[in-house]
């Protein structure tokens, strides 16, 4: 490690900064991959357990050595690196391999297919080097600088093998950006997307309902992604860790919280809060709607109201949270917060409709979908951003080196302590055996889960 120049995190930094000037050998990946989770297979199981395939099937347009250099990803809370491939891929019948060109009006014979590689799994190397080609010099000098690449001359038809087991994960100098107020902002932004999501669920502001019938015959989502259906390999977890075909290890979970809620996990979908909180009723014959969702509430004759609730209620903290965007969204209570929350990402659109709806104004139904996916586009941006920055980095190193950065000097507790200290917190059954710390105004916590993983190796379908 002492002749290596470069760590593993900024030796990706480059493979992604040069992307679109690198290829890589496809089979050479696929043939040492390991898998970091349980394999999936296409289809559903009836109630006997068998698996029911689908009718349709994906085919590489080209069974190509090389496909481009895929983007990469950290994991919000596991030191787990993957990189995503795209590969082009075409539909055709599973029986007889007719090809499907055309579905509700679109040509469907150019489609993408994307595959997770897992480079890093859990503070561990899970692909020991990578074969590529590449096809700029100042790539090829700066790789060349940072002591990964052997070759001395650049020439873009030569192979290059970067080991990656020989790396150190993260650098010794690293340094992290403070984390002060990220989660109640992270929160916030969470619970209006899990709003506008439940609205989206069934609606698209391209497409008609008839076409999203079609999409979903064949296996197409919304926005023409592949959507097939998928089901475990093994119909008993139990005898397959028996046989040697399934393992088991401990995955550490490295969270951000507040004082209050430990992390996002916390939250009620959409759905359920709005269950929880309010009634959904029929502005003209004042009929209650049973099942309440927000995939009704885009009707114009919908209203709502607060739900009365009983003495048996426990308001949470995660409720109080909740709430007030709920009630601004709803046009109960006009705070601002919702307002607020959408200019700071840069959704104006949405925003101004929302504030011509609670003045009184109809607003139509097409004009609020397209709205609301704009929103949901740069909302989603947004908080990627912030845990691709600020967050994921934290996590890696953490879950790397099992400890804090140098820079970040307070005291271990254990949940029997964090709970004492800090009452609000609800700790799941797996949180309950975890190590916390108070850094600022939030708290990281640290706790193993046990996950299963397929000891077989991937070829087609990596997860």
């Amino acid at each position: 490690m002492a002749k290596n120049k470069i760590s593993l995190v900024e030796l990706i930094q480059i493979l992604a900064q040069y992307r679109n000037n690198i290829i890589v050998n496809i089979k050479h990946l696929q043939k040492d991959y390991q898998r970091t989770g349980i394999k999936r297979v296409k289809g559903v199981r009836n109630e006997n357990g068998e698996l029911l395939q689908p009718w349709l099937r994906t085919e590489n347009i080209d069974n190509a050595e090389y496909v481009g250099m895929g983007e990469f990803q950290f994991n919000r809370n596991t030191a787990t690196i993957n990189m995503l491939i795209k590969r082009k891929v075409k539909l055709a019948k599973f029986e007889d391999q007719t090809p499907t060109i055309e579905v509700a009006g679109l040509l469907v014979n150019d489609l993408n297919s994307f595959n997770n590689y897992t480079i890093v799994s859990n503070g561990k190397i899970n692909v020991k080097s990578l074969q590529i080609k590449i096809s700029n010099k100042k790539a090829f000098d700066l790789l060349k600088e940072k002591g990964v690449l052997d070759a001395e001359d650049f020439d873009f038809r030569a192979e290059h093998t970067i080991q990656l087991d020989n790396l150190p994960l993260v650098a010794a100098n690293s340094s992290y950006s403070s984390i002060d107020g990220l989660f109640n902002e992270l929160a916030e932004i969470k619970v209006l997307t899990s709003i506008i999501s439940a609205h989206l669920r069934k609606e698209s502001d391209v497409f008609v309902a008839g076409q999203l019938d079609e999409f979903k015959k064949h296996y197409l989502s919304k926005n023409v992604y592949i959507n097939f259906p998928t089901t475990n390999e093994y119909t008993d977890i139990h005898e397959a860790l028996v046989n040697g075909t399934l393992d088991s290890r401990l995955s550490y979970k490295i969270d951000i919280g507040s004082q209050d809620i430990l992390n996002l996990s916390k939250f009620h979908s959409a759905n359920k809060f709005l269950n929880r909180m309010y009634r959904l009723y029929d502005k003209i014959t004042g009929e209650i709607i049973i099942k309440p969702t927000f995939a009704i509430a885009l009707n114009e004759n919908i209203a709502f109201r607060h739900r009365l609730l009983s003495s048996r209620t426990n308001i949470t903290k995660v409720d109080e949270l909740m709430k007030p965007i709920f009630d601004d969204f709803l046009g109960l209570e006009q705070n601002g917060i919702v307002v607020d929350i959408l200019k700071k990402v840069g959704v104006d659109s949405l925003a101004q409709l929302l504030q011509h709806k609670q003045a009184g104004k109809q607003i139509s139904k097409e004009e609020m979908i397209a709205a609301l996916t704009a929103a949901n586009t740069k909302l989603e941006q947004y908080v990627e951003n912030i845990y691709q920055d600020r967050i994921s980095p934290l996590v890696f190193y953490i879950g790397c080196t099992g400890a804090l950065p140098e820079e970040i000097k307070v005291k271990p507790m254990n949940a029997e302590e964090a709970a004492a200290k800090y009452p609000n917190l609800q700790f799941s059954k797996d949180e309950q055996q975890g190590t916390f710390f108070a850094v600022g105004d939030s708290i990281i916590s640290i706790y193993a889960k046990t996950e299963y993983y397929s000891k077989k190796l991937a070829i087609l379908n990596p997860s």
